[in-house]
């Protein structure tokens, strides 16, 4: 096997570096005892993690986009999944076109979509209820996890399925212990990547959110249109750790190789 040499491994180095590098001042920021942005230069300081427990505010939207992330990921898998087993095995009239549909939120910019979203749930009665969020984020999602269950899909060796029923499997039974087991990585990603797209999303839910249902990016975003201090770094620290948690958790129980990559094994 080739191995990289040493143009390519500095080059690598130094990519890794340009993009780990805002995390790594935004979290140092966040350790700074002072009243403004800057580097910790006289020792660390908890100051703005303890302050983040005075702004309820933060905690209402942090538990307002976990409920959400959860729920229009999951709808959107359940969505996706059927999807894409029927565009990844069939051959029908309009097939393409639905996959575009599918796919067509990644063309609009966000700004758009926001303010469609606005005209039309006000026309409907759900401007600024949960309800409206959730179906507007999974629209916004639906590509990201269409893409990765399908990709699953298209792995699928059928054969598997015909033993299956070949036995006398009925066609839940081999959805629930042969085709489910078989996407399952591409289901699990696609529900993960669904999950951080919602749970980041801010650009569209600006414009649809209300004061009941504020999520955590957007508090964010209002607040520091009025104020400029290392509170936003600390809550900004405390989800990349949150998240570096989480794919350590996941790669400890699952793997995250077999997980956005898929097992290699037959």
């Amino acid at each position: 096997m080739r191995r990289n040499g040493p143009l390519a491994l500095v080059f690598h180095a130094l990519f890794a570096i340009f993009m780990l590098a805002p995390l790594a001042i935004v979290c140092l920021v966040a350790f700074t005892p002072e009243g403004y942005l800057s580097l910790p230069t006289r020792g660390p300081s908890l100051r703005w993690f303890r302050a983040i427990f005075a702004y309820p505010e933060f905690l209402r939207a942090f538990n307002t986009s976990l409920w959400l992330a959860a729920l229009s990921s999951t709808v959107t898998v359940a969505i996706a999944v059927p999807a894409a087993l029927a565009i990844a095995r069939y051959r029908f009239p309009g097939r393409e076109a639905i996959t575009a549909l599918f796919m067509s939120p990644l063309m609009v910019p966000h700004v758009v979509l926001g303010i469609a979203f606005l005209r039309f749930f006000s026309q409907i009665g759900l401007s600024g209820t949960f309800t409206g969020l959730v179906l507007s984020h999974v629209i916004v999602i639906l590509p990201f996890a269409l893409r990765l269950v399908l990709a699953a899909s298209y792995g699928i060796d059928r054969r598997i399925e015909h033993a299956a029923i070949s036995l006398g499997a009925d066609p839940m039974t081999v959805f629930r212990r042969v085709t489910l087991p078989l996407i399952l990585p591409g289901v699990v990603s696609g529900w993960l990547l669904s999950a951080i797209n919602s749970f980041d999303e801010v650009t569209m839910t600006v414009f649809i959110a209300s004061p009941a249902t504020t999520t955590l990016p957007v508090r964010m975003f209002l607040y520091i249109q009025d104020n400029i201090d290392p509170l936003i770094a600390a809550v900004s620290a405390c989800l990349v750790a949150l998240t570096a948690a989480l794919l350590f958790a996941l790669d400890r129980l699952y793997g995250l190789d077999r997980l956005f990559v898929g097992s290699g094994k037959g």
